[in-house]
């Protein structure tokens, strides 16, 4: 049986990813310095392999073979979203691959280097070829799936997004924001002049952070039979879904940004921890996009983790675990105060809720007008800044560093992504609002640590569907209508509009 076949090939596959995914995370944490030359040569020998079987010539056949076979609902599922990932996999010519990865890996190298300096100059011929190859593989995805050019591009990262939808949801919540954006900063103005923001009393050992930040982790619900924490350089989740590899990293000044990513990684975690065993070797069963594995990762952060209910109970845990002088005088408002700060700033990544999704749409507009040819890299400082102005109300003129050098994006040549940031936010504020619907008690559950009912519901909407449908078609499902900005909008001005 050719599905049977399938089957076997997915097993070899999933073994390959689950030792590329390992080793990796060992990379990041434990290797020893000299490690490097060897592990490189293993895990490129490795994808080199996982890549000749998951795009072998006879897959195809056996695709079209297993559809004439007697299958069940779910297997027919499989066998579709197996398609669709073969077609992503192959329509790129071997020879434009490596191109666009020579091309890609020079571009990168010479941005970490140029970056800190500026020097857009410099540059700029690097990104104008990678911009080139983007075109080209959007063109070459665009004839392959029937999509349009960027379509085709965020379908791999987000499979069912289109452009057409995600405009009209864009549209509407950067209407929102850009007048909202002032609305939350005077409303922080006023509540910091009566309660001004608190001192924290520094240092805050690490091994304390780290055992503030398992409890953390336990009292959502990671499983650490199949997860760990450790450090790495930049925060991440890896491993795979029965050896979860979470990282953070710690400041002796201050422990809220390492407590906050932590709970931002677990959430990553706990939905691969929820993903359906039975289908962990096909694509069917791996987590569905971006968007959604950013959903469930804001979900705990934002939704969770920023609000007045979770810090009641949490505060008594930072007092256990790094003492009672760790906040003196302290309270919730306090904390809230720090943990949702807003303010108008240049760094993406530093950004704060309200502000970030105003950085994600300028490079989703900008990307496609990259894509399309309506704009050339050349151009793209003066674009950059005009959009900051506007929607921001800064300035990155002459500013390189901190405007369009900012990402690591765009001279890897992920174009496609940023969208899943923002949608992610959206998604974690629609899943609440149904969930609250649903759960009628949940900020008591907060309170009182329990988080139990909170994360059978996610494991039933979003964990246990894994990638039976597209993005737009599980977001209904689970929430009862399409994704639109009410549920975000909403959320923003319950916590920032005073």
């Amino acid at each position: 049986m050719s599905f049977q076949k399938l089957d076997n090939l997915g097993r070899r596959l999933e073994a390959l990813e689950h030792a590329l995914s390992i080793l990796g995370a060992d990379e990041a944490t434990h290797m020893a310095v000299g490690g490097g030359e060897k592990r490189a040569e293993a895990m490129s020998n490795l994808a080199g392999m996982y890549h000749a079987q998951a795009t072998a010539p006879e897959i195809a056949d056996w695709i079209g073979e297993a559809r004439n076979e007697d299958l069940d609902d779910d297997q027919k599922l499989a066998v579709n979203e197996l398609e669709r990932a073969y077609v992503n996999a192959t329509c790129l010519p071997t020879e434009f691959v490596e191109r666009r990865t020579a091309a890609t890996m020079r571009s990168e190298q010479l941005w970490r280097d140029l970056r800190a300096k500026g020097d857009w100059d410099s540059f700029l011929p690097a990104l104008e070829g990678v911009v080139a190859l983007v075109r080209e593989e959007a063109a070459l995805r665009s004839a392959a799936t029937g999509l349009g050019a960027y379509d085709a591009l965020m379908d791999q990262y987000d499979p069912g997004n289109r452009v057409a939808e995600i405009d009209v949801v864009f549209d509407d919540l950067k209407t929102f924001l850009k007048d909202f954006v002032p609305t939350a900063l005077s409303v922080q103005e006023q509540r910091l002049a009566a309660r001004p923001r608190k001192a924290l009393n520094a240092p805050f050992p690490i091994e304390r952070q780290r055992e503030l930040g398992l409890a953390a982790m336990r009292a959502v619900g990671f499983d650490f039979t199949h997860g760990s924490l450790a450090v790495s350089h930049h925060p991440f989740c890896g491993g795979v879904p029965t050896d979860v590899r979470m990282t953070t990293r710690y400041r002796t000044d201050e422990f809220l940004s390492s407590l906050m990513g932590v709970l931002h990684e677990t959430g990553h975690a706990l939905y691969e921890q929820g993903l359906p065993k039975d289908w962990s070797h096909w694509p069917l069963g791996k987590a569905r996009g971006m968007g959604m594995h950013e959903s469930q990762s804001l979900f705990v952060e934002m939704q969770l983790a920023r609000s007045p209910e979770f810090w009641e109970f949490l505060l008594p845990q930072v007092h256990l675990h790094l003492g009672d002088d760790a906040l003196p005088g302290w309270d919730i408002a306090d904390v809230l105060n720090e943990v949702n700060f807003v303010e108008r700033g240049y760094i993406r990544v530093d950004a704060d809720e309200v502000t970030y999704p105003l950085h994600v749409i300028l490079r989703y507009e900008l990307e496609q007008d990259l894509v399309s040819g309506k704009l050339e890299a050349s151009q793209i400082p003066e674009a950059w800044d005009a959009k900051m102005t506007e929607y921001l109300g800064i300035s990155t003129i002459n500013d390189f560093k901190d405007g369009p050098m900012q990402d690591v994006h765009w001279p890897g040549g992920a174009f496609g992504y940023f969208p899943s940031y923002t949608l992610g936010a959206m998604i974690a504020a629609q899943l609440g609002a149904a969930m609250e619907k649903d759960i009628p008690d949940m900020r008591e559950q907060m309170r009182q640590g329990e988080f139990g009912a909170i994360n059978q519901w996610r494991a039933d909407k979003v964990w246990s569907q894994a990638s039976r449908c597209a993005t737009p078609d599980l977001i209904t499902r689970a929430t009862g209508e399409p994704l639109n900005a009410d549920h975000f909008k909403a959320h923003l001005r319950k916590r920032y509009g005073g």
